[in-house]
């Protein structure tokens, strides 16, 4: 709980500042937002690198590590107000933080019985958004009532992330690990709905996280302090609905769950497409963010499915995964934006409708064997032949 309450000290303020500081500040456009935003998911993409580095190092400690980089790499942004010094600074804030997201969806995944995991990581998911509370207050307050400099308002922020970070490795125990991982990577083809739906999410995010609060920002005149209060009603809601979200996907299942989502975002991105009114693009803005929260339905399919040794190595594998198209569509995306914004939300229609189509395979009740709706693939006659065949070494 402490570890994910410091993530968003750092990784939000990080995120309500960056539109207007590099538009204001670094004079970037949209072909320097995507290339930086796609440099950002660049250690995303290298996240399944995280299964070597416990040959050396615990994952517990190696999620605190993590924090500390993320920590410094936001307390240095403000210092390098052009491309350059701001795309450095990006990738080692996002290393931090990509690595930790990682970490903690294995451990929680291993931590938590199955009964109780989409439950705790709505718990997760409030705690962060209260701490993102904490953080979108304070860049209200400092840029609105104190007006300090976007550079001591990163300081600041970064900080206290490394702080919380330096707690966490003095005062907890190295808890035991349940079931020993795997420290190679590991794909099945069993898992091959869990891979495509990862990637998909992935694909969709991009369009929110890179552009809609891009189109707050050039479309509407939206200020730094304009969007602290979008995210701080983010965090708000976040804080109320999250855990009942998992407690709701506990009890009707991951399908349906996952069902709605998607049939919500293709109303959501069709509607940014068009959106003419300032009100109503912020309103946009808050249901989106509100809906990643389902997300969870994902995770908790593939806990359902998996192998208990898979499960370090494949969170690794999937924020790869999920990342892929992070690493492209925001450049082509933000070459697209400059002809035509529509265009780019339009995008997001298509990928929610082809993730829509796919949680219809999930089964009424996954596990091992029992992984799709689709044919025989990761059958139990599958399942019980897997083995040193089933694993690729890569």
């Amino acid at each position: 709980m402490i570890m994910a309450a410091a993530v968003p000290l750092s990784f939000a303020t990080w995120m309500v500042l960056l539109d207007n500081f590099a538009i204001h500040q670094a004079a970037f456009t949209g072909r320097e937002i995507g290339i930086l935003q796609s440099l950002r998911e660049i250690p995303g993409f290298l996240a399944f690198a995280v299964v070597f580095l416990l040959m050396i190092i615990r994952e517990q400690r190696l999620a605190v590590v993590s924090l500390l980089v993320l920590g410094v790499g936001t307390a240095i942004t403000g210092f390098f107000p052009y491309a350059m010094g701001l795309y450095i600074c990006t990738v080692l804030m996002s290393m931090g933080f990509h690595y930790y997201e990682t970490l903690q969806t294995s451990l929680t995944l291993q931590w938590i019985e199955k009964d109780r995991t989409a439950a705790t990581l709505g718990k997760l998911i409030a705690v962060g958004s209260f701490s993102g509370l904490l953080a979108y207050g304070f860049v209200l307050l400092a840029s609105r009532q104190l007006q300090l400099d976007s550079v001591w308002i990163y300081l600041f922020a970064g900080s206290a992330t490394v702080a919380l970070a330096v707690f966490a490795w003095v005062k907890f125990p190295m808890y035991p690990q349940r079931v020993a991982q795997h420290k190679h990577i590991v794909l099945r083809r069993r898992y091959w709905l869990y891979y495509a739906l990862t990637f998909m999410s992935g694909a969709r995010r991009q369009i929110f996280v890179v552009f809609a609060g891009f189109l707050m920002v050039e479309k509407f005149g939206f200020d730094i302090s304009d969007i602290a209060l979008l995210f701080l009603i983010n965090a708000i809601l976040n804080m109320i609905f999250a855990p009942r979200i998992g407690r709701w996907i506990g009890r009707i299942g991951e399908r349906p769950a996952l069902l709605f989502e998607y049939a919500g975002l293709m109303i959501i991105f069709t509607t940014y497409a068009f959106v003419e009114h300032a009100g109503i693009a912020a309103s946009l803005y808050v249901l989106d963010h509100l809906f990643f929260a389902i997300a969870i339905a994902i995770k908790t399919y593939f806990q359902k499915i998996a192998d208990e040794r898979d499960i370090a190595s494949t969170a690794g594998v999937s924020f790869t995964i999920n990342h892929i198209a992070a690493v492209f569509l925001p450049v082509i995306l933000g070459l697209v934006w400059l002809q035509s914004p529509a265009a780019v939300f339009l995008t997001g229609t298509a990928l929610a409708a082809c993730s829509l189509l796919l949680s219809l395979c999930i089964p009424d009740d996954p596990a091992p064997g029992n992984e799709h709706r689709l044919g025989q693939i990761g059958s139990s006659a599958a399942l019980a032949g897997a083995g040193s065949d089933d694993l690729r070494n890569l």
